[in-house]
């Protein structure tokens, strides 16, 4: 018997008696990855195909008009005190280059529990149940303690209409693909006069598909300002969107998801539906300004009847 036969078959004698428990030669591990297919096949693509395919997909989009349902969510996680809001109408309009307004409406009897505007530099909010009209730059951090008043149009806007690279931004490509992942990561730095490296954004792509999976927006000591989550592509008037659209500000203790009903791409939207005036008789706050006092309620009429005697 050759000698190199000899060899396997007295390894293969040794290992039996070990098979039953642990494996001799190998040990295999089965890999599932999440989602309806066990066994996706993934695809590839280099930075700069990624690069150009989110700049296609914003300039794609000049305008929209949608119907959602929107699940806000207000407080923290790390405080462990959340409170979510069900089945609340919402209508968000959009043009390029930063016009958006979004009106959310409360259930059942959707009366209006918000209406939010801007221009890309300012914005204006009005909260009918706190008879409050909010103004200020969009550059104002948001730092109300209720909650509502920090809800900002441009946080819904970048979330919503992901913006291309930018110059001056340098990208990198990580592949993140394990066990419980298959996703592409743009890593996406800015270079200060100093030279210190701020973080920018990370733009996850699904390996799947290639489409946008995930935006992480960060502050400039890299904190996440906005943790935007996109899901369930669908087509709309040739262009492709999320029909989901997870938005979680940590920083300003609210979350909300919305869910597209009816969507509408590049029909455009009018002048007019941009337009926020201050309703009449509510508290203008000016951020950065002390909020005006709320005017007293005026005092009931007094009772009719006879005048008593002194």
């Amino acid at each position: 018997m050759p000698r190199r036969r000899v060899r396997a078959l007295l390894l293969l004698l040794l290992c039996l008696p070990a098979l039953e428990f642990s494996g001799c030669f190998v040990r295999r591990r089965i890999i599932t990855r999440k989602g309806p297919n066990p066994t996706p096949v993934l695809m590839t693509a280099d930075k700069q195909t990624l690069i150009d395919r989110l700049a296609r997909q914003f300039e794609a989009i000049q305008s929209l008009s949608a119907t959602v349902d929107m699940t806000p969510a207000l407080g923290s996680s790390e405080k462990s005190k959340i409170t979510e809001y069900k089945d609340v109408r919402g209508y968000v309009l959009f043009r390029k280059p930063s016009d958006i307004r979004i009106i959310g409406l409360y259930p059942v009897v959707r009366n209006k529990a918000f209406d939010m505007v801007s221009n890309g530099k300012d914005f204006r909010l009005y909260l009918p149940s706190q008879n409050r009209f909010v103004v200020g730059s969009n550059q104002f951090p948001s730092q109300s303690k209720n909650k509502i008043e920090n809800l900002r149009p441009q946080h819904f806007l970048e979330a919503l209409l992901v913006a291309p690279m930018q110059p001056g931004d340098k990208a990198e490509l990580v592949n993140l693909t394990d066990e419980d992942n298959a996703v592409y990561i743009l890593h996406f730095v800015r270079v200060q006069p100093d030279g210190e490296i701020q973080p920018v954004r990370s733009i996850w792509f699904s390996r799947i598909n290639l489409h946008m999976a995930r935006q992480l927006v960060y502050d400039p000591a890299g904190n996440i300002l906005t943790d935007a989550r996109y899901s369930d592509w669908h087509v709309y008037d040739g262009v492709p969107f999320p029909k989901v659209v997870d938005i979680d500000r940590p920083q300003d203790d609210y979350a909300v998801v919305l869910t597209v009903v009816k969507m509408e791409i590049n029909r455009g939207v009018s002048d007019d539906k941009f337009v926020l005036e201050q309703p009449e008789g509510t508290v203008l706050q000016v951020m950065g300004q002390p909020a005006a006092p709320t005017p007293p309620a005026a005092p009931p009429p007094p009772a009719k009847g006879k005048k008593k005697k002194p």
